[in-house]
């Protein structure tokens, strides 16, 4: 598959772009693991032309994550226009717009999913940052806004007539949130559709290496992404990326070296941060993680690792954790 010249090869497998989560350290882990390209976390056009610190700091890639897209949202075109010619100076494979994301303070402003409510503004700001760049541009956003207003399949037509490179589809609609099962039949409509020519990209609910050749198979995708799924299992991209290429799964991983991959992204956080910062930012994979699901009587151990403030006392709690479940 091909957006513009970029050749991400057959059946691609990406990291979706999520807030808090796609820093730089957790990208090249990503990608070390098999994630054909990343995404940095979205960026705020309002924030980034007003040069607010933190958010220019999300502009931060490097060579070895390439291909590497940088994401940004807003709801106005001048400001989404001059963030958009301020995120291709930081040299970036591809350019993003998130139309997609659900959270309050960013759709209830008309921003991310909010633009599923003003169709003809996402299409003109579409348009516009199209024109102003030179870099490939692609568009991520849902089904709609509602169950009663599903128009991605001709929503997804007059995106591509706006001159985009690709389109990401989340297989909810704004209302859901993060909510039931993500619906693929409209991502396979869109696909299966003789106007459309560009590569789609399917995403939600890609929770194992089965439903991602599935979701290939069923409904025609030219790439998927993998979101959640991620959080203390960045090895997905391993297992699944194995499952494609061979039909066989991956002989299992030890828990051990799963445990020693979660230290690594414990090590990675705090290096990108500092030790309290890194800490807390990692906490969530940590929570997700499947290497700790099931294990008996885990709840004070498993409240002892999330309070963790160090890492002396977070790699206590891990080796406890490997001498009574994971010996040898």
């Amino acid at each position: 598959m091909k957006i513009a010249n970029i050749d991400l090869g057959e059946r691609p497998v990406l990291l979706a772009p999520m807030e808090d989560v796609t820093d730089p350290a957790f990208r090249l882990m990503c990608k070390r693991f098999g994630a054909d390209m990343v995404y940095t976390e979205f960026v705020s056009a309002d924030a980034l032309i007003r040069s607010v610190s933190k958010t220019e700091q999300k502009l931060n890639i490097s060579d070895e994550e390439r291909p590497v897209a940088i994401q940004i949202y807003g709801r106005d075109t001048a400001t989404m226009v001059e963030a958009a010619k301020i995120v291709e100076q930081a040299r970036p494979d591809i350019l993003d717009l998130n139309f997609g994301c659900p959270v309050k303070r960013v759709a209830g402003k008309g921003a991310g999913a909010g633009m599923l409510q003003n169709i003809p503004l996402m299409l003109e700001i579409t348009r516009s940052v199209v024109d102003a760049v030179k870099i490939p541009v692609t568009v991520k956003t849902r089904l709609g806004w509602d169950a009663d207003h599903k128009i991605i399949v001709s929503l997804a037509e007059q995106l591509q007539d706006c001159g985009i490179s690709a389109l990401t589809i989340h297989g909810r609609t704004r209302a859901q949130m993060y909510t039931g099962e993500a619906d693929w039949t409209l991502i396979g409509e869109v696909k299966k559709n003789p106007r459309m020519h560009i590569p789609i990209i399917g995403n939600g609910d890609v929770t194992t290496p089965q439903r991602a050749r599935e979701c290939f198979e069923q409904y025609g995708v030219d790439a998927i992404m993998i979101g959640r799924a991620s959080f203390g299992r960045p090895w997905i991209f391993k297992e699944v990326k194995h499952y494609l290429e061979t039909g066989e799964e991956l002989p299992a991983l030890t828990p051990q070296w799963c445990m020693d991959v979660l230290r690594q992204e414990v090590e990675d956080s705090v290096n990108l941060l500092d030790e309290r910062r890194g800490i807390l930012h990692v906490r969530r994979h940590l929570a997700a993680s499947p290497v700790f699901k099931g294990l008996p009587n885990f709840r004070d151990t498993r409240i002892a690792m999330l309070r963790a403030e160090t890492k002396d006392e977070l790699y206590r709690t891990f080796n406890d954790i490997r001498q009574r479940f994971f010996p040898g």
